[in-house]
Order: C-alpha cells, then structure tokens, then sequence
C-alpha cells in the first residue's frame, strides 16, 4: 500500500523520523563517550558508563520532555 493512500502510515513514519531527529544530540554524545573511552581519555568502567546513561537518559527527558524516546 502507498503512503499516500494511508495518511495515519505517513504521520506515524514522519513522528517517528522526527523522534530520531531530535534525540540525535544524545546519540552523538553517547557515541563520543565510546569513543574517549576507547582512546583512553576516560578509564573503562561500567559503573561509570551507567552513570553517564542515566545522565543522559534524564537530560534527555528533560529537554525534550514527552517527545523524550521511551525504552
């Protein structure tokens, strides 16, 4: 079936692309963690990348409020 034809497909595709717009920010700072801990500049530990998850999370959350994506 064509987008076209089925308005509630192309509104959800459109929500769901600018969902992913949005939290890209937050994608690239978790991206750039990774990255400095993989250089070394940050020590490896997974109690501090949880930490820096819920960090995120909650900013996330707080910048983008109910358009926050949701696990």
């Amino acid at each position: 079936m064509n987008n076209s034809q089925n308005p509630n497909m192309t509104t959800d595709s459109f929500n769901r692309t600018l969902s992913l717009l949005k939290g890209l920010p937050f994608d690239m700072a978790r991206e750039q963690y990774a990255k400095a801990v993989q250089v070394g500049l940050i020590p490896r530990s997974m109690l501090s990348w949880a930490r820096f998850e819920r960090q995120m999370d909650l900013l996330e959350k707080m910048t983008l409020g109910p358009w926050a994506r949701r696990v």
